[in-house]
């Protein structure tokens, strides 16, 4: 790799969840399981907005990227942790490495940015809904679509260009199940510190920016929804957020919690699990989210498996 780094180091060592061959068999089982869903289950959520015309709504455009955007998150980083339990080392070239560390950054950071779009949505629909067809229009839509990728894109250039620039000449293993950065910065024999500054300043800038807009966005709509004189309306207005609500107390609560925290506060295993959360677990669990508690979603997909004869 033609970096500035002159370095004898050109692949790195996986270390993974654990080392323990029984729990490394259990382990693929279980993770392997949950890929296939989070695929199945995203592919799912894809295929039944774009066939179903009542889900050709803003809120379903957002959720169908969402779910693109799992599907890329997971596959970013499943694939590598599956090999790490078949195998008694698992390696990876430094290419390989910053592929893995630029696709895992770009559809993370992409997820904040969709997330804090969908309640941005949930605003506009609940607190102004006779300017919802102006504000949300397919224009918006896809300026919006195409902001968050560009967020995602570069958030993702600051975390590769750090890793280029750092120099490695000892140890080689990293003692995660993939190519994060901050594992990778403990091997770094340069300033490691200098090197953190940019990404550490993207990623804040990332989940501070869309945090803050999912605060005030709830806040707008929890103040328009107590105004509502009926129950009913109530009623809806909730139903129809309690599905991001959850995705993003998920999703954000991990993340925090990994990049947020004090370092000297957790130990690496429980970052390991944290990240397992959010990068593996999360997209699995967010087709089952929002398809279990959207009625609007079940109704399109029993008015489906009717037209496709599933049941009578």
């Amino acid at each position: 790799m033609e970096t500035e780094n002159d370095t004898s180091v050109t692949e790195f060592i996986i270390l993974g969840l654990t080392d323990n061959p029984t729990l490394c068999a259990i382990f693929f089982v279980i993770f392997l399981a949950v890929y296939v869903v989070t695929v199945v289950g995203n592919i799912s959520i894809i295929f039944l907005i774009r066939s179903s015309p009542q889900l050709h709504t803003p809120m379903y455009l957002f959720l169908s990227q969402l779910a693109f955007v799992d599907i890329g998150y997971s596959t970013s980083v499943t694939p590598v942790m599956l090999i790490s339990f078949l195998r008694e080392k698992t390696t990876i070239p430094s290419t390989g490495c910053v592929a893995q560390l630029a696709s895992d950054v770009a559809f993370g950071t992409s997820e904040c940015f969709l997330l804090a779009t969908m309640a941005y949505d949930r605003y506009v629909a609940i607190c102004s809904p006779l300017l919802y067809s102006t504000q949300m229009s397919p224009t918006v839509c896809f300026l919006l679509l195409g902001a968050s990728y560009l967020g995602g894109c570069l958030n993702a250039s600051s975390f590769t260009g750090c890793f280029v620039n750092l120099s490695f000449c000892g140890p080689n293993k990293i003692n995660h199940f993939f190519c994060d950065l901050f594992p990778l910065l403990k091997l770094s024999c340069g300033h490691a510190y200098i090197a953190e500054i940019s990404p550490s300043i993207s990623s804040a800038s990332v989940l501070v920016s869309t945090l803050f807009t999912i605060m005030v966005s709830y806040v707008y709509i929890l103040h328009s929804i107590l105004k509502m004189r009926s129950s009913e309306g109530r009623s809806k207005a909730f139903s129809t957020c309690t599905s991001h609500l959850t995705a993003v107390t998920l999703f954000y609560g991990t993340v925090l919690f990994v990049y947020v925290m004090p370092k000297s506060s957790y130990s690496e295993d429980q970052v390991k699990v944290a990240s397992v959360i959010y990068t593996v677990v999360i997209p699995m669990l967010n087709p089952l989210i929002y398809s279990l508690r959207n009625k609007e979603v079940k109704e399109a997909m029993r008015k489906l498996m009717a037209k496709t004869h599933c049941f009578p």
